[in-house]
């Protein structure tokens, strides 16, 4: 019998990259082996938690202090909680490992010009024409993670590839049983 120890899972990368593809079906998993889990993602959190916030420097820097915060109270609780979120800035993901302890940096490669194939909304082609303004890694910056604990190429990997690598790592790691 082991007893579960709380960890953030934070999937970064590009918008389209494949951070929810891999958050959702690695939360079904969790969920079948009957660990405490519960997954925050970009989309959803700024329907509710951060709706009142734009894409600024600054308000994307609250974004992630705010989701920051609700993982942290979730982890020490002993849920593996994946976060999906773009989270653009190195300074601010390491601000968040510091402050929950627990963190595992998945960086979620993908060429952009492979989101932007991807991309049904069509944010790409908008942000391509200066229709969206501070659109990552077109107007705005991404800055990818310099040492990420684990890296899935989804422009080459599965969805399940890459569940199944952060599902082996978190066995490596003494998270799962």
């Amino acid at each position: 019998m082991c007893n579960q120890k709380g960890v953030t899972i934070w999937l970064t990368g590009l918008s389209g990259a494949g951070k929810t593809s891999i958050a959702v079906p690695l939360t079904e998993e969790l969920q079948k082996r009957g660990v405490k889990v519960e997954r925050l993602d970009g989309d959803v959190v700024r329907k509710s938690l951060t709706r009142d916030l734009g894409f600024s420097k600054e308000d994307r820097d609250k974004n992630i202090e705010r989701v920051t915060f609700v993982a942290k109270l979730l982890t020490r609780n002993d849920v593996i909680v994946p976060c999906a979120f773009i989270s653009p800035y190195r300074a601010e993901r390491a601000r968040a490992r510091e402050e929950i302890g627990e963190f595992i940096e998945v960086y979620v490669e993908c060429p952009l010009e492979v989101c932007a194939e991807r991309d049904v909304k069509g944010m790409y082609a908008k942000a391509f024409a200066g229709e969206i303004p501070h659109f990552t890694g077109v107007s705005d910056p991404y800055e990818p993670p310099e040492n990420p604990d684990i890296v899935c190429h989804t422009a080459n990997e599965t969805v399940e590839e890459s569940v199944t690598k952060v599902i082996a790592y978190l066995e490596e790691k003494g998270y799962l049983c």
